[in-house]
């Protein structure tokens, strides 16, 4: 008798969960969405640059100015963006100035 009360095959799992947690879930997954979004939130910045993308967008800055060097990738941000442009170089927040 005590071998059949430990057996995991005898019970039902779907007889545990009560059936309000579909309803439940559906708050907790609105709220983490909001919080998502508040989070991902960024001030805009009147300088022109790449945007910050949850982090992208530093890491492709970053990424260029190692591929292409720091000539080439001041070059290209130069002529797509203006003479003064906001990029991240190593995760800080650099300005290219040039004319």
């Amino acid at each position: 008798m005590v071998l059949e009360t430990l057996n995991p095959m005898q019970y039902n799992i779907t007889s545990l969960v009560p059936d309000t947690m579909p309803v439940a879930t559906v708050p907790i997954l609105i709220l983490m969405c909001f919080l998502f979004l508040i989070w991902s939130h960024e001030e805009t910045s009147s300088i022109p640059g790449p945007g910050y993308c949850m982090g992208i967008g530093p890491l492709i800055s970053h990424g260029r100015f190692l591929w292409m060097g720091v000539g080439n990738a001041c070059n290209y941000y130069n002529k797509t963006y203006g003479e003064f442009v906001r990029v991240w170089i190593s995760g800080e927040e650099t300005f290219i100035i040039s004319k």
